[in-house]
């Protein structure tokens, strides 16, 4: 198992060439814990990960020291609820004590030198209530970031994720209601910090820039001044069945879906970071397809400007997307899916970029024009050619050949196969009736809590697989996975 994983990441290296993105990072984890995807996030579920304080949670401050030390991480994101930083006050002013734990976790981040993200985990929602569409008021939304920008602008390593993982809404609205955030942000003083635009659907890469996802009504808004400079693209992505970052197989190496996005971001001249995505580690196929999508994001660099992997902070080390370090002899050394197929396709390369270097504008013109499947001949403007000769053992393509041995897991369980399976290509169906929506009730996720640090059975905000669920993945040719 652990050859065939090494030889999938050479293979993925040896692809990359000498491009890599910007900012490299990890998601610290436990302010989210709790938060479903109806938008309900009980503030006592939360678990910052603020124990080296004598505060609970996680060591967020050991994790983060370590990432950028040891790895060259220069990108942490922070996920918190809405109801913590306001103490369930909707509309009201951020709570001192709760706001005073949570900049406390932003200030250990900024003390490495790295950006560090800020991620509202409501999926564009407060108990129930969509953002502008029913719920909260947009006005109501706007205070918010209004006083977070306000405390942070004069921070320029601090990024703000409007939202996680909006979904079951009308683009056109949410677009402007994050139109009116933008704004506040920016006249609120943060005139240069990065922003991130989060589409519908939970933000899937496989939707994103269709008509569901919202990213065409996202790329037209505007700074105040009327530029488009630091307004980004959000992206997330899982590879399992049905994108909800819940099942031990990966089904995908999603090349096909972050090509898409790649195309309409360069087609609009536009940037994007991809902000969270994460597989888990013990799996010989998901080791390879990790390492493939992680490739391609790098390889594409010119329109991907970071790349967050989910997840670590008040995680334990058994949950199922764990990237969170163990702590070996007093120091933190990473699993396998973290060294190889994370932070190795992005640290061996030719180029060093150093952390925090560079500001991004995103209405910057480019000209690469990568958009080769893994295992053929890449090329971009102003870098070399690089034509691997690739392994008899694994080969990622578009369509993601993968050889495990004589064994693959299919939708009945496991039977035998050839050496070599080439996995399906993957189309998502929407649901579309919020009614079919419940927003609890899903197991096994990767977000939310019921108190027990890390414990990995969490339910989750994401497309489900029971009566909630609001997208599925068809494998075409094996059936529904």
């Amino acid at each position: 198992m652990m050859l065939v994983s090494t030889l999938v990441c050479v293979g993925a290296l040896l692809q990359l060439g000498a491009a890599k993105v910007q900012f490299l990072g990890m998601a610290i984890s436990g302010g989210d814990f709790g938060c479903q995807i109806d938008g309900s996030c009980p503030t006592g579920s939360s678990q910052l990960p603020l124990s080296s304080f004598g505060m609970g949670g996680g060591d967020g401050e050991g994790q983060m020291k370590h990432f950028a030390q040891t790895n060259g991480m220069n990108m942490f994101r922070l996920p918190i609820s809405w109801q913590f930083l306001v103490d369930n006050n909707l509309g009201g002013n951020l709570d001192a004590g709760n706001f005073g734990k949570f900049d406390k976790l932003v200030q250990t981040c900024l003390a490495t030198g790295a950006y560090c993200m800020i991620d509202i985990h409501n999926f564009a929602r407060w108990n129930g209530g969509i953002i502008g569409q029913g719920g909260p008021t947009d006005e109501q939304f706007v205070s918010l970031w209004r006083q977070l920008a306000s405390k942070y602008a004069n921070s320029e390593k601090m990024v703000f994720e409007l939202m996680n993982e909006p979904h079951h809404l009308d683009v056109k609205i949410w677009a402007a209601t994050c139109q009116k955030v933008v704004t506040a942000i920016r006249e609120a003083g943060a005139v240069n910090q990065m922003i991130l635009l989060p589409g519908s659907n939970f933000d899937s890469a496989a939707t994103l820039v269709t008509p569901a996802g919202g990213a065409e009504e996202l790329m037209a808004l505007t700074n105040p001044d009327g530029t488009t400079d630091n307004l980004l693209l959000d992206v997330h992505k899982y590879l399992d069945n049905d994108n909800s970052g819940t099942h031990e197989e990966c089904v995908t190496d999603n090349i096909e879906a972050f090509q898409q996005v790649a195309d309409f971001l360069r087609k609009t001249g536009r940037k994007g970071l991809v902000s969270e995505t994460g597989a888990p580690p013990n799996a010989p196929e998901c080791m390879a397809r990790f390492c493939a999508q992680n490739a391609f994001i790098n390889r594409n660099s010119d329109v991907f400007v970071g790349l967050v992997g989910w997840a670590a902070g008040s995680f334990d080390t058994s949950y199922l997307l764990s990237m969170t370090p163990r702590k070996v002899n007093g120091r933190f050394e990473n699993n396998a899916l973290a060294t190889e197929c994370f932070i190795g396709t992005w640290r061996e390369t030719p180029e060093d970029i150093k952390p925090g270097s560079g500001n991004v504008v995103s209405n910057s013109t480019t000209t690469s024009t990568t958009t080769s499947p893994s295992n053929a001949s890449t090329s971009s403007t102003g870098s070399v050619t690089n034509t691997p000769t690739g392994s008899s053992t694994v080969t990622s393509t578009a369509d993601s050949t993968i050889t495990t041995g004589t064994e693959r897991v299919t939708s009945s369980g496991t039977s035998s196969g050839t050496a070599s399976e080439a996995s399906p290509t993957t189309t998502e169906v929407l649901l579309t009736d919020p009614a079919a929506e419940t927003g609890v009730g899903d197991s096994g996720g990767r977000t939310g809590g019921d108190g027990t640090v890390g414990s990995g059975v969490f339910p989750h905000g994401r497309p489900g697989y029971l009566a909630s669920l609001l997208a599925m993945r068809i494998n075409l040719g094996l059936g529904l996975r």
